[in-house]
């Protein structure tokens, strides 16, 4: 039997027309799919990541970087499975106790997500001026910052763990969260929900990490004829900061505070040392270091670029670490013993004028092992080189390695201004008292009104500068727009400003990664997904049907159902 051409070519158009309509229908219903997944998306929030460091190989923070879990809250239901949940936890409604034992006993969890109050958010400038926390909330917080940051940084975890800032987008996904928390319905695969997703490369170890010292000079006057070199006074500042989150760690107190101290006084002095009726027989050196995190490693290398004639012509060195929030008494801490002369001479000189201020200074003595590499203060890489030296902070006690270096807490809302001021005035007029031999009279060379009082304007501005510039290194690069600001405002005041480029000691190794995106997607259960499945399965049948009805006829519909005959058959 022989198949007519001119039949052929009618059904060829109409088989193509059929054809052509069941994959624009398809295509239509897979443009819609994907489109509605697209919008799924409930929002894009900032993060920022769990620093992740070595020290000496012994891994510390956060080991992973990567995010792809359903989100939960803190009112799981008791024995659930969290390996494959994010939990939200508010700072305001932190459990410790909870995130330690998680922590210490190693339990199985997705990940973490710590969202903080606006008023830490150093972006916000509404946040800076915001008056609505009352002081005891304020530090309320900052003691529960402080905990969970001390267990955080020195915790080996194997998840991430991000932070986030307060936001009605957030917080109207934590309400949800909650929600379906309590009624026993936390997010899965089956039952739907937020799903937070991630998606940053693996971090990788940051080779070689520079830290930079930046110094200037105020160079004394000689009387004629003398040969010798003058004495020099060193004012001393670390500049860098380290925390549980380094894109938020700008340390407003620590060491914001010195910064801004060493910055007016070279400042107010560089006034007395441009008229040579006043300037005094001492060379001030003014040294911005680095890397004071890390075992203060900037300020070692920085003495150990000194000749010995330099070293030995230093009277003595003032270090300024954390001297913006405290209220009456500020301490000296000294590695020699009290009984010595030169640290008779220093604080006394300091007592003196403390008094005159009304301020209260006392004196911690600390013995320093030499042979340990492990130092407390800045101080002690001076007195390690036998150099005398003292560090000024508000701190009665030195802090444990890495801590009290500029974490979450350490934000503008906690600075003291007067505070900052009066520290200032404190030194200035102590260094001032023994340059030009006016110990014990009460004279005030920096006085208030004058051409030489301190400049709260210019204080205020770069502890407003300070306090939204994250300074953990090695995300501080010698090139950093912060460091050349720093080191032209050096160049302002003082003179044969020299910049020290410096690769940070093995000991301690960082990662990079420590910013992302995370895309918060609100999912539908896998019974909904199932029912849109059949809907639409059901719906290409009923099109496919009814095009082939239309375009060929029955028969040729329920012919394609047929078995087709076999090949013994047709060779028959």
């Amino acid at each position: 039997m022989q198949s007519n051409p001119e039949t052929m070519l009618s059904k060829n158009p109409r088989e193509r027309q059929m054809l052509e309509s069941i994959y624009s229908m398809i295509a239509l219903v897979f443009i819609l799919v994907t489109c509605v997944d697209l919008c799924d998306a409930a929002t894009v929030v900032d993060v920022y990541r769990l620093i992740q460091y070595d020290i000496s190989g012994v891994p510390f923070g956060s080991r992973f970087a990567t995010l792809n879990h359903h989100a939960g809250s803190l009112h799981f239901a008791p024995g659930v499975d969290l390996s494959r949940t994010v939990l939200i936890i508010p700072v305001r409604e932190l459990n410790i106790t909870f995130v330690k034992e998680y922590i210490s006993q190693r339990k199985p969890l997705g990940g973490l997500l710590f969202l903080l109050p606006q008023m830490f958010n150093f972006e916000n400038r509404e946040a800076a001026t915001e008056s609505k926390y009352q002081i005891h909330e304020k530090e309320l917080m900052k003691t529960v910052l402080v905990e969970l940051e001390r267990l955080l940084i020195h915790a080996n975890i194997p998840y991430p763990v991000y932070f986030a800032f307060e936001d009605d987008d957030i917080d109207a996904v934590l309400a949800d969260v909650k929600r379906s928390d309590v009624s026993g319905q936390p997010a899965t695969a089956t039952t739907g929900g937020y799903k937070f997703v991630v998606s940053a490369p693996e971090p990788k170890r940051i080779a070689s990490p520079g830290i930079t010292n930046i110094q200037g000079w105020l160079r004394g006057l000689k009387a004629d004829g003398d040969p010798n070199q003058l004495p020099t006074i060193a004012i001393v500042a670390s500049y860098d900061t380290f925390g549980t989150a380094p894109a938020l760690s700008v340390g407003s107190d620590s060491n914001g505070s010195g910064i801004v101290a060493l910055l007016e006084i070279a400042r107010l002095f560089s006034l007395l040392y441009s008229n040579p009726k006043t300037r005094g027989r001492y060379n001030l050196l003014f040294g911005l270091t680095s890397g004071g995190p890390y075992n203060y490693n900037g300020t070692h290398k920085w003495l150990w670029s000194f000749d010995q004639r330099l070293r030995e012509s230093i009277d003595y060195a003032i270090c300024l670490n954390s001297i913006g929030s405290w209220d009456n008494e500020l301490w000296i801490h000294v590695s020699k013993p009290p009984e010595n002369a030169f640290i008779k001479q220093i604080f006394e000189g300091f007592s003196t004028v403390a008094e005159e201020l009304g301020l209260e200074v006392g004196l911690k003595h600390k013995k320093i092992n030499i042979s340990n590499p492990r130092v407390a203060w800045e101080h002690e890489q001076f007195s390690k080189l036998r150099v005398t030296a003292a560090t000024l902070s508000e701190l009665s006690t030195a802090p444990e390695l890495l801590e009290s270096t500029g974490g979450l807490s350490d934000s503008r809302h906690f600075i003291n201004e007067t505070a900052i001021v009066r520290s200032i005035k404190l030194v200035a007029e102590s260094i001032a008292r023994h340059i030009y031999g006016c110990q014990g009279k009460n004279i005030q060379i920096f006085a208030d009104d004058t051409s030489l009082a301190v400049n709260a304007p210019y204080i205020r501005s770069w502890l407003d500068l300070l306090s939204k510039t994250p300074r953990v290194v090695p995300f501080l690069t010698k090139n950093d727009p912060f460091v050349m600001a720093l080191k032209k405002e050096l160049e302002d005041h003082t003179h044969e400003v020299n910049v020290h480029h410096e690769v940070l000691d093995g000991m301690f190794t960082l990662y990079d990664s420590t910013k992302a995106k995370l895309n918060i997607y609100q999912v539908a259960s896998v019974t909904f997904d199932l029912l849109l499945l059949l809907v639409l399965g059901s719906y290409l049948i009923i099109l496919f049907t009814f095009l082939v009805i239309t375009t060929r006829g029955l028969d040729d519909l329920i012919s394609l159902f047929r078995r087709p005959p076999s090949r013994k058959v047709k060779t028959a």
